[in-house]
């Protein structure tokens, strides 16, 4: 796909959570078309310690009101300062960056039952292959765990597109445990799981995909710095040697992955 460098206009911008924000991007032009996967490299003004771009899952695109929706946790010095963006400000952006998951094809599986895994700010990816989903006709199921009730994030529209399963460390809401431990997992079949989230989760979902026989596709959150696969600080060993995850990722087959499962 086509990349392109934009100066976005913040439209919007909400804290959801004390850590994360969304910004909502827009532009007087019609946005690329981006995939549920791809990410954007954006760059951090007005921070004296940061000099790379940032990498940032799609959460949404809303074509028609001409927006993308970056949730951003704000962890460091360069992602706080993307939340003390103002409405109006202009974030430059490098998109749309990577390969996505791939969608079911509902001519192939007449009735496709996928689930989206996610844990923390890992969700962000999955509402956009969510929203996609739907408008094929083809509902999902959504599997979101969390430590706590409190760091939960867009639970709302999260249902707007399917079914919410949660699992909370603490119990505080859903079922307790991680999500590998939700029971769903024991009482229903699915055909195709797409996980993102932090490594350990994602390592244990792609055991119990391979326990299952079910295919799996996991967005790697490797440090990420030029988006392009010129800086190689990404890279990953895969069945097929080292890779980018910023240019051959970031969503792998977990059966690329030397994650020992």
């Amino acid at each position: 796909m086509k990349k392109y460098i934009l100066d976005l206009t913040v439209k919007q911008i909400e804290r959801i959570s004390p850590k994360h924000v969304l910004l909502r991007l827009t532009d007087s032009k019609p946005l690329p078309e981006m995939l549920p996967g791809q990410f954007v490299e954006v760059r951090v003004d007005g921070s004296a310690s940061t000099f790379l771009r940032r990498p940032i899952s799609i959460n949404f695109v809303d074509k028609e009101a001409n927006e993308l929706w970056l949730m951003v946790a704000m962890i460091g010095d360069g992602t706080r300062q993307l939340g003390c963006l103002s409405v109006g400000d202009k974030l430059n952006c490098v998109l749309p960056l990577g390969n996505g998951f791939t969608m079911p094809n509902p001519l192939l599986a007449p009735s496709p039952s996928p689930i989206l895994i996610g844990g923390g700010v890992g969700v962000a990816p999955l509402l956009y292959m969510g929203a996609v989903l739907k408008k094929q006709g083809i509902e999902p199921t959504f599997l979101l765990g969390a430590r706590t009730k409190a760091d939960l994030l867009e639970l709302d529209l999260f249902r707007q597109y399917g079914r919410v399963c949660i699992t909370t460390e603490d119990g505080s809401e859903g079922e307790r445990g991680f999500v590998t431990n939700h029971s769903i997992l024991q009482t229903e079949h699915f055909d195709c799981i797409a996980t993102c989230g932090p490594k350990p989760m994602m390592v244990a979902v792609a055991r119990y995909a391979q326990q299952a026989n079910i295919e799996c596709e996991a967005s790697l959150e490797n440090m990420m710095a030029c988006g392009l696969g010129a800086c190689l600080c990404c890279v990953e060993k895969t069945t097929e040697g080292n890779l980018c995850v910023c240019k051959e990722g970031p969503v792998f087959n977990v059966k690329q992955l030397l994650w020992q499962i």
